[in-house]
């Protein structure tokens, strides 16, 4: 008997021992996604000088500003912002009821508690603007004409989802567009908005368009700002010495000459733009921009690519030119520009790793899987290896010399592909290569390769492209009719029936 009440009694300790520990461990898991997270510093000297693959001549690889300079900057305000509406299309006495709200600002790092807050936060930065222009009834945004002309796509209510207005000061309507969220948004064919999507927007077009509307073009101040966008003085002979000689009308005609999808942001050169990346999925991409020019290895990686692509890299040395400096050269009063928080900047990585792919419309039927086997025995998996479709290495282009310490230090094919060099070699983003990309959601992306020159990938796969009477069905360029897309020849000479299964196969991935 003695032994019975020992036994009850040892049961029973174990048992509320053990329902004591499940309830502290549901407490712990409970209370641990309310605890700040670990915030990295986005500006450490010593890091941010590793950070970048070097350009093709090294020497002029960018110095970027100290530390102590960068954390003088002040912060940017993120205020409500609203959608923007296509003329005909936005609520009666839109603009009046926007000038009547009182200014809020939206992101407090104070009241982020969880995971999920952290994410929705940073899809607030993701939108986040500064206003740029004052609207009034004869701003772009409220011409029907700009819409038509630059072809950019709207959603099926009518939205222009890439910028918002915002409203900082009452009675006060802004433009606000210099956001991450005006690239990277994609209207699908139905009209519905993919977020983190390689964009949809014309923005090259729509700056032709004010440039072609402008009352009185200030030509000087036109060139000063191309020169901050795309100078490299260092590169010989500079591919941009023509940007003196241009007139209006070849500017405003470059601009028209760029589809959506494809920009010619900050680092480019007017005249080579480059493809919008796809941000879905990034978490797995090691290194940055088609050139490679970032390593991305953290999240800390992609808060410092968002500061530095926001601004922060016009303020950098190359070799002595500084493409916001006063005459170029010498640093401009940092208390006049803005950057994100730390705290700004690690919500919105948190919510770039979030975003997933739309539901994929493309089935894995008969056809798909003998495109997988011509996949398979193409051997296109040396470079587009699943589960990722990309082996995450660098390509050097033709005419770049691979230094040896890169062979060391970086993840590097030894074979270029033939592709158009010049984004690689005469740019402030050439590095001297091109990233392998993924070929994760193709299906939803275009135009392809690193300028956007095919629209499909069944243009992709045509052979005609390699020839000099070739018309490019995506970028073109200004005042070109015909031009080679060349480069990447793997499975041209494919048999029509195997090329139609491996564009189904690419298109369920």
């Amino acid at each position: 008997m003695k032994n019975q009440t020992l036994k009850f009694y040892c049961l029973t300790f174990l048992l509320l021992g053990g329902l004591m520990l499940f309830a502290y461990q549901s407490n712990a898991q409970q209370a641990q996604p309310n605890r700040r997270p670990n915030i990295p510093k986005t500006w450490v000297d010593a890091e941010m000088e590793e950070l970048e693959v070097p350009l093709a001549d090294p020497l002029a690889s960018p110095k970027h500003i100290s530390a102590a300079d960068y954390y003088q900057i002040p912060e940017l305000k993120i205020y409500k912002s609203y959608p923007i509406y296509a003329p005909g299309k936005e609520p009666p006495g839109y603009l009046e009821w926007l000038k009547k709200q009182e200014p809020q600002i939206i992101f407090d790092a104070g009241k982020l508690k969880t995971e999920a807050d952290w994410i929705k936060a940073g899809e607030i930065v993701f939108h986040a603007s500064r206003g740029t222009a004052e609207v009034t009834a004869e701003h772009e945004s409220r011409n029907p004409n700009w819409y038509e002309k630059s072809g950019t796509l709207l959603t099926k209510d009518g939205r222009y989802p890439y910028a918002q207005y915002v409203v900082s000061e009452k009675g006060k309507v802004e433009y606000g567009g210099f956001s991450c969220a005006l690239c990277h948004t994609r209207v699908m064919p139905d009209g519905t908005v993919l977020k983190g999507a390689q964009g949809t927007i014309a923005d090259d077009r729509e700056s032709a368009w004010l440039l072609e509307h402008e009352a009185k073009v200030d030509m000087e101040g036109v060139r000063n700002s191309l020169r901050r966008f795309y100078a490299a003085p260092w590169v010989k002979p500079d591919p941009q010495a023509n940007l003196e000689q241009l007139s209006l009308a070849d500017i405003i005609g470059i601009g028209y000459a760029i589809p959506p999808g494809v920009i010619s942001r900050q680092g480019t050169a007017l005249d080579l733009p480059a493809r919008v990346p796809d941000l879905i999925g990034i978490k797995d991409r090691k290194y940055l921009d088609a050139t490679g020019l970032q390593l991305h290895r953290g999240a800390v990686d992609i808060m410092r690519y968002a500061a530095l692509n926001q601004g922060m890299d016009q303020l950098a040395s190359f070799n002595g030119f500084i493409p916001r400096g006063k005459d170029f050269k010498t640093l401009p009063d940092l208390s006049n520009q803005i950057r994100y928080s730390d705290e700004q900047l690690y919500a919105l990585a948190m919510y770039l790793y979030s975003l997933k792919p739309p539901p994929n419309p493309n089935k894995f039927d008969a056809l798909a899987q003998r495109g997988q086997k011509v996949f398979q025995s193409q051997a296109c998996a040396g470079c587009h290896t699943p589960p990722l479709y990309t082996n995450n290495k660098l390509t050097p282009v033709d005419g770049f010399r691979v230094p040896p310490e890169h062979k060391k230090k970086y993840d590097i094919l030894p074979m270029s592909i033939g592709t158009d060099p010049r984004l690689a070699l005469t740019t402030r983003r050439g590095t001297g290569y091109y990233k392998v990309p993924s070929l994760k959601g193709v299906w939803y992306r275009g135009p392809f390769e690193h300028n956007g020159s095919v629209a499909t990938l069944e243009d992709w796969f045509d052979p005609k492209r390699l020839k000099d009477d070739y018309v490019p069905t995506g970028f073109r360029g200004y005042g070109i009719k015909t031009r080679a897309v060349k480069g990447h020849e793997f499975g041209l000479e494919l048999s029509a029936e195997d090329k139609r299964a491996l564009i189904a196969f690419l298109k369920t991935l």
